[in-house]
């Protein structure tokens, strides 16, 4: 959406005065025009561009009740198209093929010292922006983090609902599997066998210490719990001083992708 570019590529236009000159630039605002009524054949009242757009097609926007949003960076114009329903289109010649998005609303909003383009109501209607905001960088790393790992529980959780007992217990069970597979294993190997189920008891352990309380201690009877068949049962750390609790009648799950990663180790 630029009109002033006299010179294109590098290339020089030589012009015998300065009357050729402007109708150089009058036949380059008829082509934007003509670009811009193409724009408008959609029957839009938002464009939003990925690249600058001038002052001359901004008025004709402007003139027919059209807001214009340049400079939209590559992943949010994608991300937008995605929420409120749109096709990016490169071309124009042809409105009925082109796909509209819609939202309710659309307002600057300023926060911090920073102005932005707030969508609101999209037609996905499942689409939000988390702004964080901090004194250091370091800072905003360690909650950008701790919000993807927020995330990514709620999508194992509540989206897809893959997860297994927490608090020990599916460790504890495929330790326990894996140590009845080591006594059956002749020579070194069993060796092996039985440290990967050590180091599947090493995460109840690490909850446990985590929490403060006396992981060999909760460890044990976990495991001795565990080994007199009740499989469901893992560290109930809200208690003071720690106990050995039913993890499906307290509600606690971890994530299945997790747990999966170990079983398919264990497999190996």
């Amino acid at each position: 959406m630029d009109t002033d570019k006299v010179k294109i590529f590098g290339a020089r236009v030589r012009v015998e005065g300065t009357s050729k000159l402007a109708e150089l630039e009058k036949a380059e605002k008829e082509k934007m025009k003509a670009k811009v009524e193409k724009i408008k054949a959609h029957g839009i009242n938002c464009f939003v561009n990925r690249q600058l757009i001038y002052n001359y097609p901004e008025q004709l926007f402007a003139e027919a009740g059209i807001m214009s949003i340049e400079h939209a960076d590559f992943d949010g114009i994608e991300r937008l198209a995605l929420v409120t329903g749109a096709e990016i289109a490169s071309t124009f010649d042809h409105p009925e093929l082109v796909k509209l998005g819609r939202c309710d609303l659309i307002e600057e909003v300023i926060i911090g010292e920073d102005m932005l383009v707030k969508f609101s109501g999209c037609a996905a209607g499942e689409a939000c922006t988390i702004v964080l905001r901090g004194a250091t960088e370091q800072l905003l790393d360690e909650a950008e983090r701790s919000l993807h790992d927020a995330l990514a529980v709620l999508s194992q959780t509540v989206v897809e609902t893959r997860t297994v007992l927490g608090g020990g217990c599916s460790e504890m069970l495929m330790s326990k599997a894996v140590d009845s597979v080591a006594q059956n294993t002749a020579g070194k190997k069993a060796i092996a066998v039985e440290s990967f189920a050590k180091a599947l008891r090493q995460l109840p352990t690490i909850l446990a210490d985590n929490a403060g309380y006396d992981s060999s201690e909760l460890v044990a009877k976990l495991r001795s719990a565990m080994y007199s068949g009740m499989s469901t049962v893992g560290l109930d750390l809200y208690t003071p001083g720690g106990a050995i609790a039913d993890m499906r009648e307290l509600g606690v799950v971890s994530s299945h992708n997790y747990t999966l990663t170990l079983m398919e180790a264990n497999r190996a």
